[in-house]
């Protein structure tokens, strides 16, 4: 789930189809992570928060998902750079 999604989700905006298809791969990646879908949010609102501040990123294409491959938990964070923040 984006950030817009979850905004959209909690005021609202989205129909309850995709609302629900969005709660239940929220469980899936917590079953498959062992971690809760909540800390898998904070993660990617903390993830987005600290690329800001080098890179303006597309929000609404920011996917991050948590699975295990060959006993270790893996991390993918795909994000949609717009430009970099050169002037730091």
């Amino acid at each position: 789930m984006n950030l817009r999604a979850l905004l959209n989700a909690l005021t609202g905006k989205q129909d309850s189809k995709d609302v629900a298809k969005e709660r239940l791969r929220l469980v899936l990646v917590h079953d498959r992570a062992n971690v809760s879908p909540e800390f898998l949010e904070k993660i990617k609102e903390e993830m987005v928060r600290v690329i800001s501040q080098y890179m303006e990123i597309d929000e609404g294409q920011t996917v991050i998902n948590m699975h295990h491959t060959e006993g270790t938990a893996v991390l993918e964070a795909n994000l949609a750079i717009k430009s970099i923040r050169r002037n730091m």
